[in-house]
């Protein structure tokens, strides 16, 4: 998820327009750096314990969900180019303002639940990579719970500085997070080359529930989704970038053809290395790349190097998030959506600091709500909850679109428009990757997060409209969708 720009702790429209910085070059390392994230290193070991060897198919397949609405997306932020994404094609499309809060407090908690995947996946690589260097250090999960939750203070501490995102500084974790990967693949391909991999797994299908191939492909494509999610973020940059109607269609599709042929040579690299069953016990969410490096290398010490890489590629995800849901609960209080205390701002750094401990609070919650009731990991859990969050999102906005299209049939020239029915196939098949049918019954906690998350919202939402109109003010209401990020 990308964080606003820091005038989004400012009023809405103060100052003038955002300066247009972003060229293609440095819109497409943010949106492949976004993409990217942890996903990959949260997903890969479920997706071969669900399929076997073809690991790398449900990444396609979810690359193809996501690029779909990609187009929506495309077609919609060149239409209306303003740093607002989902929420303002939701209320240019329907004009109902409860709706316009669902979707937007819907990306708020796809962000918490991302940041708190990303503080799983940091916890069991920092502590494996800790090990390596002092043997000794504790490993299991109630050393692994204590580390995920101290992390997230310390994101909140650094939120509360005022720290905004920086482009260029993104590039360099961007090019830590290609590096890391570019490892696994090299390792991988090297281990293949000198014999000592197996290439013909990658034909093998494998389900340890033996379920048939569409259905566990379906599975592991639900599971898949969490590491294309990202690029929806970028729309958020338009109001940065020169000659968006341009520029955009071309790097956002290259920015996710880009993470999927990555994610492809990864999984490849990581099933040729290891035998797929090898690779589907929980802990193995985190691990599974670093055994590449382990199996694959031994003679090379990077294994004692790599954790960290991980640990540094998934910390600026985890920010950027928590950034991101933080702003968006700012601005949501400024809009008299949310209770007005969570609008306030800290009189030294100007930080919305309600808005970060409630996010922040929403957070530690979910992890020790995953440890203490669920049979899933926090990073299993959480990342699936991401995904299901998003894909609500999505098809939303591939309706939007529709709705958009039919009451505005004449695009401008400049503008961007996707071939007919992909927004339709998009809305489909983002709505079939919401059942139940797309979920292994562990994963049906998934669901309860979603809910209980959601429902938060609503409560926080009812009552601010009471009080709205209990002081005569009005509804709870968007006066300006474009002030939320």
């Amino acid at each position: 998820m990308s964080a606003p720009t820091d005038a989004a702790t400012d009023a809405p429209h103060e100052g003038g327009d955002l300066k247009r910085v972003m060229g293609p070059g440095l819109l497409l390392l943010f949106i492949v750096g976004d993409i990217l994230g942890s996903g990959v290193y949260a997903v890969t070991g479920r997706l071969a314990g669900q399929v076997g060897g073809i690991a790398w198919l449900p990444f396609l397949v979810a690359f193809v969900v996501a690029t779909l609405t990609a187009f929506s997306y495309l077609e919609l932020v060149t239409k209306y180019p303003q740093a607002a994404g989902a929420a303002l094609y939701a209320h240019k499309a329907f004009g109902v303002h409860f709706v316009t809060f669902l979707v937007a407090f819907t990306v708020v908690c796809s962000g918490i639940t991302s940041a708190a995947t990303s503080s799983g996946l940091l916890s069991a690589n920092l502590l494996v990579g800790l090990d390596e260097l002092l043997p000794g250090v504790p490993t299991g999960d109630g050393a692994t719970l204590v580390v995920a939750l101290l992390f997230m203070l310390a994101l909140a501490a650094i939120n509360l500085r005022g720290v905004g995102e920086s482009v260029k500084f993104n590039v360099v974790l961007t090019l830590v997070e290609m590096a890391a990967l570019a490892i696994v693949i090299g390792i991988g391909f090297a281990t293949i080359g000198r014999g000592d991999g197996d290439l013909s797994r990658v034909t093998v299908f494998e389900s340890p529930d033996d379920k048939g191939l569409f259905m566990a492909v379906t599975i592991a494509t639900a599971i898949a989704f969490f590491s294309m999610v990202g690029f929806e973020d970028s729309v958020n940059m338009v109001e940065e970038t020169r000659d968006p109607a341009r520029i955009f269609p071309r790097v956002m599709l290259t920015g996710l053809g880009i993470a999927v042929i990555i994610y492809v040579l990864v999984a490849i690299s990581v099933v040729a290395v290891i035998p797929p069953g090898q690779v589907t016990s929980p802990q193995s969410e985190a691990g599974v790349l670093l055994d590449v490096v382990r199996v694959g290398a031994p003679d090379i010490p990077i294994d004692k190097i790599f954790p960290f890489m991980t640990v540094f590629a998934v910390a600026n995800t985890a920010l950027i998030n928590m950034l991101m849901a933080s702003r968006l609960i700012y601005g949501m209080a400024r809009q008299d959506v949310l209770p007005r205390p969570l609008g306030r701002v800290s009189s030294g750094r100007q930080a919305p600091y309600l808005a970060i401990g409630f996010t922040t609070a929403l957070a530690l919650g979910l992890i020790v709500y995953v440890r203490v009731q669920s049979e899933s990991t926090v990073v299993g859990a959480l990342s699936g909850t991401t995904s299901l969050l998003l894909l609500a999102v999505f098809t939303v906005v591939n309706i939007a679109c529709l709705v958009l299209r039919r009451r505005d049939p004449a695009t401008s020239g400049e503008g961007f428009r996707a071939w007919g029915p992909i927004p339709v196939v998009g809305a489909l098949l983002c709505a079939f990757l919401l059942g139940p049918w797309a979920r292994l019954e562990a994963d049906y906690v998934q669901y309860r997060i979603a809910a209980g998350l959601l429902a938060i919202g609503v409560v926080l939402w009812a009552l601010t409209w009471a009080l709205n109109r209990r002081s005569g003010e009005g509804d709870s209401r968007f006066e300006d969708v474009g002030a939320l990020e």
